[in-house]
């Protein structure tokens, strides 16, 4: 393991001691990985959950609705069926 290449790309400074524990670190998680890849895992669907999850979601019903004159009237200002806001972006960017 590089660490010192690790510590480049991360944009860190490591001193020895540091740089010292942090292999031994990595070296260790690293090796998890390596007990990980000896695991079969023929026929095993992959998923991102324990457990199936299903989206429940319920009946699409909006009722009445008001049409666009009715809640532009409640605006403080409009234009085009648009409800005007204050500009909230800078500008220096």
């Amino acid at each position: 393991m590089n660490i010192d290449k690790l510590a480049h790309l991360a944009r860190i400074e490591l001193t020895p001691e540091e740089k010292q524990k942090f292999a031994g670190q990595l070296d260790s998680i690293l090796g998890y990985f390596e007990q990980l890849k000896a695991v079969n895992v023929d026929g095993v669907k992959p998923s991102a959950h324990a457990f199936e999850v299903f989206a429940e979601l319920r009946a699409d019903d909006a009722g009445p609705t008001l049409d666009a004159a009715s809640w532009m009237r409640n605006a403080p200002a409009s234009r085009d069926d648009q409800i005007l806001v204050p500009r909230v972006v800078d500008d220096a960017g």
